[in-house]
């Protein structure tokens, strides 16, 4: 169960955080596979510890030769067994502390993982919604929250909390009346750690939203300066940007002013305990209950408890702030896990990847009569590459897009979608590719025989950081350099390619050669050729490049295109005269459908966008 995030500001839509039970029982299913790992490790530590419990008897037995004046040689082997154990606990601790670390680390790459493959499929429009800082924020902070706290609060806080209870039971050992006088100290920590719990979920809850606003707001104004510069918005862009800032500060010095409140509690509570078990030994050995060695041990023994004490309350801080992170990481992970189990899916990313097949994406269907089911539907069209059933989309309550479209793709025919801006198009470009799941109606695609189905370009590519091979391996990871240079030159982009520093060796992307946008849509293209997909969806790929760089794009895109069924998103009406079909969206709906020449001859709403694009332009002939 999640609950969502309360937003930084009106247009922001923050992705969902788990509720705490939701969190243990994620973090319960993560640790499953590796229980052998947690009981070796924690046994380990157990031995550990109690090895360890002998220091304070040993030195409280040396306590006792001295006090009773007995020779010096009968200090040997107290003395022996006190190096012993110190070499023993030395060896044992380390190995435990190993196996708890390495279980930490193990189920920290799981969750990574498991992030990471459901943030993939979060729907587009869902990440919009949120914006780009809230998934930011999670992936840097929140991470780097339950990082640090596997790797250094788990281990600690497994070491203290058996400290804790083996000295106990053995203060317990010596006399039931020192485990007495050291619990008066609990009282005051139980209420410590109760006031402090209270405070900090929350605090850090709200702290890890504050950050995210104010990520989401540097990565605003950082993308739109142009833009902001352009309209003179400087000064509201940082006055936003110093009030989040502030924001986050004054959770910040919250923070700190509740910890250190939580260490004065804590001191206050070891001089009680102390001070009880001190008066508690005074009169033990005054009526020779016990010896000065025994009580010296006692002493000791609760005096060892202050660091692991310490440590197990002190580790709170730790483990809240990353129990708020895990709750907002858990929070991503069921939102995408899909509600109902559907034939497949695709999971197009990075401008081109390849997609698993087959796949059929469902929406809540029409009822037509009772036969016709609310669930996904397994269906077959002969003939068809795509089949587009009735589907209608939504972005919310009263935002609807698409209006029950439907539409069919026959093998290796190209259609273009046109229509003024926000018609729909890329939205059923989306989900014809299975990026975005449809309200309602049902499409099905093509299945390959161990090849992806469906491949999404967008006009927006990303150049991952490494070599320009290994960028273009992404779509094939098996492809042959001679693969490589064949897919870049169908799309007519060899040249460039090799005429780079380092050739196909170049470093491309963040930090690195930069290639420009149109460079950048060739490689995603290339990438679509090496992935060869039945089904290609184009959603305006060659919108960034500039009037120079367009018709070299297009040149590109027809290349990639040949022998596939295509959906293209026309950014230009060249794409549409040279596409094999027309379909015309208005409003969300399908409105006209036929070639070029027909749709320009009918004078329709086609003829209307051909008039108003083309003017003094001469078109291609198809």
């Amino acid at each position: 169960m999640t609950t969502p995030s309360r937003p930084a500001d009106d247009s922001a839509e923050l992705l969902p955080v788990a509720t705490p039970a939701r969190t243990r029982a994620a973090l319960r299913a993560l640790i499953r596979p590796d229980r052998g790992l947690a009981l070796t490790g924690i046994g380990v530590l157990v031995a550990a510890t109690a090895v360890g419990l002998l220091v304070q008897p040993l030195l409280g037995r040396i306590v006792d030769i001295v006090a009773d004046g007995r020779p010096a040689g009968d200090l040997t082997l107290p003395v022996v067994l006190l190096v012993a154990v110190a070499a023993v606990q030395g060896v044992t601790t380390t190995i435990g502390l190993t196996r708890v670390a390495r279980l930490g680390e193990t189920v920290l790459a799981r969750l990574r993982e498991q992030f990471v493959e459901r943030a993939l499929d979060l729907p587009a429009d869902r990440l919009e919604r949120a914006g780009a800082g809230d998934l930011t924020a999670r992936v840097t902070g929140d991470v780097a929250r339950v990082a640090e706290a596997v790797r250094s609060a788990l281990p600690e806080m497994a070491r203290s909390v058996l400290a804790i209870l083996l000295t106990l039971g053995a203060l317990a050992l010596l006399d039931v009346r020192f485990l007495l006088a050291a619990l008066l100290a609990v009282p005051v920590q139980l209420l410590t750690a109760r006031w402090y719990v209270r405070r900090a979920l929350t605090l850090y809850a709200d702290q890890r939203v504050a950050n995210g606003a104010q990520q989401q707001q540097l990565l605003e104004t950082i993308g739109g300066a142009v833009t902001v510069r352009g309209h003179r918005l400087e000064r509201q862009h940082t006055e936003r940007g110093a009030g989040r800032s502030r924001k986050a500060v004054e959770l910040t010095m919250r923070s700190v002013h509740l910890v250190l409140g939580f260490y004065g509690r804590l001191h206050i509570a070891e001089y009680i305990g102390l001070a009880a078990v001190l008066i508690a030994g005074f009169w033990l050995v005054r009526d020779g209950a016990v010896s000065i060695g025994t009580a010296t041990a006692a002493a000791l023994y609760f005096h060892s408890l202050f660091g692991p004490v310490n440590a197990a309350l002190v580790l709170l801080d730790d483990a809240q702030s990353a129990a708020a992170g895990l709750a907002r990481l858990v929070g991503v992970t069921d939102l995408a896990r899909p509600a109902e189990p559907v034939a497949g899916k695709t999971e197009p990313a990075g401008g081109a990847e390849p997609a698993p097949v087959p796949h059929q994406r469902t929406g809540p269907q029409r009822r037509t009569g009772p036969h016709r089911s609310a669930g996904p539907q397994q269906r077959t069209v002969s003939g068809a590459a795509v089949a587009v059933d009735a589907v209608s989309h939504a972005y919310g309550p009263g935002r609807p897009v698409l209006h029950e479209v439907s539409l069919t793709l026959r093998p290796g025919e190209h259609v273009a979608l046109v229509g003024t801006s926000g018609a729909g198009k890329s939205t059923l470009a989306r989900i014809v590719a299975g990026v975005q799941q449809p309200t309602a109606g049902t499409v099905t695609a093509p299945a390959g025989a161990g090849e992806p189905s469906v491949v999404l370009v967008t006009q927006e590519v990303h150049v991952f950081t490494g070599s320009l091979a290994e960028d273009l391996r992404l779509a094939r990871p098996a492809a042959t350099d001679a693969e490589l240079r064949g897919a870049l030159s169908a799309v007519h982009a060899l040249d460039w390619a090799e005429a780079l520093p380092d050739g196909l060796d170049t470093v491309v992307g963040e930090g690195g050669h930069r290639l420009d946008p149109a460079r950048a849509q060739q490689l995603a293209l290339a990438r679509l050729v090496l992935a060869d997909p039945a089904l290609a969806v184009l959603d305006e790929a060659t919108a960034e490049a500039g009037s120079a760089g367009a018709r070299v794009l297009e040149r590109s895109a027809e290349a990639a295109l040949a022998g596939r069924t295509a959906l293209i998103v026309a950014h230009r009406l060249t794409q549409a005269v040279a596409a094999d079909r027309v379909v015309v969206l208005e409003a969300g709906r399908v409105v006209e459908s036929g070639t070029h020449d027909e749709l320009r001859d009918a004078d329709g709403p086609y003829a209307a966008l051909w008039r108003a694009w083309s003017g003094s332009r001469t078109a291609p002939h198809p």
